[in-house]
């Protein structure tokens, strides 16, 4: 399994710990383990994804410190916490601070293998989506100025010929800009161009 795929398993209980290797392993998930959440922090920032399961009550740093310091250092990894009976509270205030899920101790190993999958799913949507949005940044940087007002006018659902009486030139010449920002934007319909534009929200963009 690719990197971008691994449970990374924070607990300071060693049995617990183990435990939850061997179930991840045994449904052929790759997983990497930690005894504290410090140990997970000294190595999150070379991690290229994947997701997080950690418990809520650990000493040193707890899970809902865990989730604000990742927070912090702009690391977008799916948690999943776990708590302890009497800690529901507790998770139900990490569950606002960003975790995706939380399960009582004991809990089904089917139903923590169907979350961590579900959490490992949500990560390739969201790599897939930054990827997208860094490379329509990166194609609409190459547009010029007045290439990219022809952009924003369709984005807004203007016909060329309102596009083109905004900005005082002819309806042939907005035909010509438009058919250079499909190309540039590597778009192949209308539609495309649109979606495109609107992962890098051009207009909120245009009004800044």
């Amino acid at each position: 399994m690719p990197s971008d795929q691994t449970v990374h398993v924070i607990d300071d209980d060693d049995a617990a710990r183990d435990s939850l290797a061997f179930l991840f392993r045994t449904a052929e998930v790759d997983v990497r383990t930690y005894a504290s959440a410090t140990e997970f922090l000294a190595a999150a920032p070379s991690l290229k994804g994947g997701c997080v399961v950690t418990d809520v009550r650990m000493p040193q740093m707890d899970g809902l410190e865990l989730l604000r310091r990742l927070r912090t250092l702009d690391i977008p990894l799916p948690v999943i916490v776990m708590t302890g009976h009497g800690d529901i509270p507790l998770a139900v205030e990490a569950m606002k601070a960003g975790a995706v899920d939380f399960f009582e101790k004991p809990f089904g190993d089917d139903a923590m293998l169907a979350a961590v999958q579900r959490a490992l799913g949500r990560q390739r949507d969201d790599s897939a989506r930054e990827a997208e949005r860094a490379a329509a940044k990166e194609r609409l940087a190459s547009l010029s100025a007045r290439e990219r007002q022809v952009l924003e006018g369709l984005v807004a659902g203007k016909a060329n010929k309102n596009i083109a009486f905004d900005l005082g030139i002819s309806a042939r010449t907005v035909e010509i800009y438009r058919a250079n920002v499909m190309t540039k934007m590597n778009a192949a319909s209308l539609s495309e161009l649109v979606r495109m534009a609107l992962a890098v929200d051009i207009l909120g963009e245009a009004t800044k």
